[in-house]
């Protein structure tokens, strides 16, 4: 994770300095100036996971064995067969673009600022990911978890009493937008499918790590699953050439996993090892999954959660739409035993997905931007 490498300061002129926020506070990269480029197939593979469906529990370790080389390197691969129907990605699109659509004042209806979890609706150029960046050139919708909508029903009479202090939903996000037609419906909708592809996909993780299969069902019972529609509003040539803010500033995700659908527009940039930004560039019927900083601690750093940024100079709208997939914040965990041996024993303490989220928040309030960084660090998780 960001946290894990602090760089030293340089004087070569073909790198730059890059400013990350992380739970341990500020740390730096070296980034060459040069300009990105395209991603190979090896650093960002493109993987079928239509055997996560499969019954055949060797469909699944040969799945399982590409995925993990893939979230070993780079930490970044797109998929495709995902099992989430494009019924559920357009009603969700159709929802975000009737959203952001709507005068600035019935925005704010749902502000971020009305609630306690940062549900609801960022304005542009209200928060700033990275501090060396600029501006973040967006708007954003979110929402959380409630169990109400969980695709394996759960009653909320019924949330076990350690669990429910951290359900993080909030009601006035579908209060205050109950006059867009068929908008709560597109939101839950495309959630509750994500929520389902993401639970077998940890699965797959699991059998990844030499695990069983079933290792961690019992903590994505009352997950930490966010839903986020961004919009990166389309710039006139003149303001793209006079930017110096960018769409998202550089960042990496905090629970386990993220699964973003983004449209054909592009703009999605991933640092390699070398320090070159590279473009995840947008492949049609695909989703583009990324490690979080959770889930590499969890691994005694093996798996790799990599800094990556919306780089927008767009003439055009662009849309992207997030999930982003952690365990029960109540629960801790601590380094998995199939990741340490004699040789290499754990890196870190136990810590729980909540309280390692709030860290986030605390080294945000220790630099004194408080109101902007957690907008934008809630947002970008």
């Amino acid at each position: 994770m960001a946290a894990a490498t602090v760089v030293t300061e340089t004087t070569d002129p073909s790198f730059v300095k890059l400013q990350l926020r992380t739970a341990y506070g500020p740390v730096y990269r070296d980034v060459l100036a040069s300009p990105p480029r395209e991603a190979r197939n090896d650093e960002i593979p493109l993987i079928d996971i239509g055997r996560i469906y499969s019954d055949d529990l060797e469909d699944r370790k040969s799945l399982a064995r590409e995925i993990k080389h893939a979230a070993e390197n780079t930490g970044f691969f797109y998929i495709k067969n995902h099992g989430i129907p494009e019924s559920a990605i357009d009603g969700a699109l159709k929802a975000s673009k009737s959203f952001f659509a709507q005068p600035e004042d019935e925005k704010q209806l749902v502000s971020k600022s009305k609630g306690k979890y940062y549900n609801g609706y960022s304005g542009n150029g209200t928060a700033m990911a990275s501090p060396t960046e600029g501006l973040d050139y967006r708007e954003s919708f979110s929402w959380r978890y409630e169990p109400q909508y969980d695709p394996d029903p759960k009653d909320p009479a019924n949330v076990p009493a350690e669990v429910l202090p951290y359900i993080r939903g909030e009601d006035y996000v579908w209060q205050g937008t109950s006059h867009l037609p068929g908008f709560k419906p597109g939101c839950i909708t495309y959630w509750q499918e994500c929520v389902k592809l993401a639970r077998r996909l940890v699965r797959i993780f699991a059998l990844a790590l030499d695990l069983p299969e079933t290792y961690f069902d019992g903590v994505t019972t009352y997950p930490g699953s966010d839903g986020v529609f961004n919009y990166y509003p389309a710039m006139t040539a003149e303001q793209a050439s006079d930017s110096r803010d960018v769409g998202l500033g550089s960042h990496t995700d905090l629970q386990c996993f993220t699964l973003l659908w983004q449209d054909m527009n592009g703009g999605l940039q991933v640092l390699n090892k070398d320090g070159q930004w590279i473009k995840a560039s947008p492949v049609r019927d695909t989703f583009v999954v990324n490690i979080g900083d959770y889930l590499m601690r969890l691994t005694n750093d093996r798996l790799k959660s990599t800094v990556h940024r919306v780089f927008n100079r767009s003439t055009v709208d662009r849309y992207s739409m997030p999930f982003f997939f952690g365990f029960n914040f109540n629960e801790k965990c601590g380094v998995l035993p199939s990741c340490t041996d004699e040789n290499n024993p754990p890196k870190y303490e136990p810590i729980s997905c909540a309280d390692w989220c709030q860290l986030r928040f605390q080294q945000t309030d220790v630099e004194g931007k408080a109101a902007t960084t957690a907008t934008a660090t809630a947002a970008a998780y």
